[in-house]
């Protein structure tokens, strides 16, 4: 937002250079990104009076000036077109700096000319140089430029923060520079502007909340050949806001004064009565600037008998728009709910002035003095007669004014500074809020503060604890270190961290990515298939969709980022939120959302970094299902199973499930060639992910003695169905041997020549071992013979 220091001056005049004004903004949190002198340096530069033109003798496109300086008249040679007798411009005297280039006397084609007459370029006001700048009849001949147009001042450029819209207008900005300095400033109060008719046009709403408050009055006999004054002019380009002709200045200087956006219709193209309703789909809008839309459904439309003449709060239809022609206009001033109008801007592609301050919130009970100020300017530059001011609301949905407690303990603890109490008060009461003390005997003040209309983020004791801040100033706050008692914290063995794992994944060389929560409906869906995404009502882009139910979309999208950016060895891994919705249903409730804590990896390219020393080798299953192991061995790897499983979006022979306890905890395997074609993933990758929860509850080992008596191994080869993996094999040995089974090696698997093909061979390594004593041949052999049997039976088992 741009303004004038001069404009805000004229409301609250501080005793302050602009430099520290603009310190001084930034400090009280409406951060200042920069300012500029609305002119440029000019010297001797007057308000001339044109008393005579004539044609060149020797140039068609020049004219020979007498110009009047007030206190006598000098020869100027100019080439305006719109350059004639009696108006007043502009005029260089000899001598005069402008900028780097000094007027000097001259001859043009023979006829000498003493100064020169000025555009708004040479003033240093605009770019405009299609002619001379005209000044208003009643400026004062010979009078210095720059103090007639003011051009001693400065334009600010405030970057505000969503929360202060109240400061969106110049009494918003006026209320906050007397809030700091402890001064008076001069509020708009508009004098009430009798209706001279009882001319009125009906309006209905019936959108609700989202727009409970619509102020309209009806203005005939309007003459919109007239301009708006230079003062009016002035103020709004140094506000970044180009004239374009009375009706539509007075409506954006209302809106630049006292923030609130307003609107002209022009009456006779109204027809029956103004009805302020949702979109119900399929309405189509011609918008002021001639662009054609198709209205969004639920967006908060203007309409009367014709359909569609405004998209509320953001900008209204060419169909009513008061023209050069327009004699009778409507103006409108009204409240619409930020919540109803945020976003629907965006989703026309458009961003205006009056969507910026709705979106963010208007004073909701700051449409009469609009009103009323908006008429009285009306009324001074193209005349009419008003009707009456009519107020159309829905009291019930209008917003409530919060009511806060404040307690000075409070204050002095957040803040580490003890504020008086009538201190405390007298910022309350330059913020404009209402307050009584609860209770005026106890020591500890509480209050009671009411908030103001103005200002929508007032609604916690934390904001007017923060506004406290503010007044107070953030550089007066005391500088101290936090001390707190230390306290060791109880943390029992069986408890894992997040950090722990993360921890152990960056010592197995993986890097750890953040991504975003939003990602692409068509990758979630590739990725999850199963799980039902949460779709977002305003995305920001296509790509941002739905929220995620798995992390595989946003670490993919990263590992490509990295493939193509010539990484040969890419492990990402990420640690966050998936979210689901139950069924198909659409949320209505978003407690009906359910979120877990995902641990996600992807992996691609080499096994280890190119070398002389070795081949390079390229990522295969195996090397990631070892990190994992390392990864699940924190909280006891022999709790964990992997079974191979089915997963559409990873490949089917490269693929596991796993599981704790028979309680299932994630997936790994390769990206399906499918789905790896769909996403354009350019290199085979493996993935992971576990759900955290699962992974935290670790099993501490146990100390066990160590046998004094000698180990015994025997291996066995077995012939198994393929169909049956070695993890339940293994599982089911272990059963049958017992205690005496101290440690169970898989060392060998083969499927082919000399083997049926339905079948494998699994060779297995079992070493034998008790604390108390040896144990005899016959005993090993009894068991090898009772795990040979139980696989027979239970597998179908042969023994080689």
């Amino acid at each position: 937002m741009k303004f004038s220091e001069q404009w805000l001056r004229e409301l609250v005049d501080p005793a302050l250079t602009t430099d520290e004004l603009v310190e001084q903004l930034t400090m009280v949190g409406l951060e200042v990104d920069g300012y500029e002198p609305v002119a440029g340096k000019t010297t001797q530069v007057i308000v001339g009076e044109i008393q005579s033109v004539s044609k060149h003798p020797d140039a068609d496109k020049l004219f020979v000036c007498t110009v009047s300086d007030g206190s006598g008249t000098h020869q100027v040679v100019c080439g305006a077109p719109n350059a004639r007798s009696g108006i007043k411009v502009p005029f260089a005297l000899v001598g005069a700096q402008l900028d780097d280039f000094k007027i000097k006397k001259a001859k043009l084609r023979g006829v000498e000319s003493f100064g020169m007459l000025c555009s708004e370029r040479e003033v240093g006001i605009s770019d405009d140089h299609e002619g001379l700048m005209e000044l208003p009849a009643n400026a004062p001949t010979g009078t210095d430029i720059r103090e007639y147009l003011k051009l001693d001042d400065v334009i600010v450029d405030l970057d505000l923060t969503p929360n202060r819209s109240d400061c969106l207008g110049m009494v918003g900005l006026a209320r906050e520079t007397a809030l700091v300095n402890e001064l008076d400033w001069s509020p708009v109060e508009p004098p009430e502007v009798a209706p001279v008719n009882d001319e009125t046009f009906s309006v209905s709403l019936e959108s609700g909340a989202g727009c409970p408050r619509f102020v309209g009055r009806v203005i005939r006999g309007i003459d919109t050949g007239q301009r708006s004054p230079l003062w009016m002019r002035e103020k709004l380009r140094r506000s970044g806001v180009r004239s374009i002709d009375p009706v539509v200045d007075v409506t954006n200087y209302i809106m630049l004064e006292m923030g609130q956006p307003m609107h002209a219709y022009d009456l006779s193209r109204l027809t029956g009565g103004i009805v302020v309703r949702q979109s119900g789909g399929s309405e189509k809008l011609t918008l002021l600037d001639e662009q054609d839309i198709d209205v969004a459904p639920g967006t908060l439309l203007i309409t009367d008998d014709s359909g569609p003449i405004g998209l509320a709060g953001i900008m209204g239809g060419l169909s009513t728009a008061v023209s050069a022609s327009s004699v009778d206009i409507f103006l409108e001033a009204a409240f619409f709910d930020p919540a109803t109008i945020a976003g629907r801007a965006r989703a026309h592609g458009l961003n205006t002035d009056a969507s910026h301050r709705f979106e963010r919130g208007v004073d909701w009970q700051g449409q009469m003095a609009a009103m009323e100020r908006a008429t009285a300017l009306l009324l001074d530059i193209v005349g009419g007669n008003p009707g009456p001011v009519v107020v159309t609301d829905l009291g019930d949905e209008l917003p409530d004014l919060p009511i806060i407690h404040l307690r000075s303990p409070r204050v002095a603890k957040l803040l580490g500074v003890g504020i008086g109490d009538e201190e405390i008060e007298g910022m309350l009461d330059r913020l404009g809020l209402f307050h009584t003390r609860t209770d005026p005997a106890d020591k500890a003040a509480t209050w009671q503060v009411t908030s103001a209309s103005h200002r929508f983020d007032l609604a916690l004791e934390e904001d007017l604890i923060e506004e406290i801040s503010r007044i107070y100033g953030y550089n007066n706050l005391p500088l101290r270190n936090p001390s707190s008692a230390l306290v060791m914290p109880h943390i029992t063995e069986t408890a894992l961290s997040a950090m722990d794992l993360k921890r152990r994944l960056v010592s197995r060389g993986y890097y750890e990515a953040i991504t975003y929560s939003f990602v692409d409906p068509t990758s979630d869906a590739l990725l999850d298939p199963v799980s039902e995404a949460v779709p977002l009502a305003n995305p920001l882009s296509s790509e941002m969709g739905v929220m995620r139910t798995t992390l595989w979309p946003g670490l993919i999208k990263s590992l490509i980022y990295n493939v193509n950016r010539q990484q040969e060895q890419v492990r990402l891994f990420e640690l966050g939120q998936c979210f689901r919705q139950p069924g198909n249903e659409p949320v209505t409730d978003l407690r009906q959302i359910t979120q877990e804590m995902m641990l996600a990896g992807v992996v691609t390219g080499l096994r280890t970094s190119e070398s002389w020393a070795s081949k390079s080798q390229p990522i295969d299953f195996y090397d990631q299902k070892a990190d994992v192991e390392a990864l699940l061995s924190l909280s006891g790897l022999d709790e964990y199973q992997f079974k191979k499983a089915d997963h559409s979006a990873l490949h089917p022979g490269q693929s596991a499930e796993i599981r704790r306890q028979g309680e299932l905890v994630g997936h790994l395997g390769m990206i399906h060639p499918r789905v790896r074609e769909q996403l354009d993933i350019p290199s085979a990758t493996f993935v992971f992910q576990c759900r955290v929860e699962a992974l935290l509850n670790r099993t501490v080992p146990v100390a066990q003695d160590v046998s004094r008596f000698p180990a015994v191994r025997r291996d066995i080869a077995m012939l198994v169905p393929a169909v049956h993996g070695a993890g339940e094999i293994t599982k089911r040995i272990q059963n049958v041997a017992g205690e005496a089974l101290k440690n169970l090696k898989l060392f060998d698997v083969y499927q082919g020549k000399g083997i049926d093909p339905t079948r494998k061979s699994l060779g297995f390594g079992l070493t034998f071992q008790d604390l108390s004593r040896n144990l005899t041949d016959d005993e090993i052999n009894q068991i090898v013979d009772e795990i040979v049997a139980a696989l027979a039976k239970d597998f179908g088992a042969e023994q080689r």
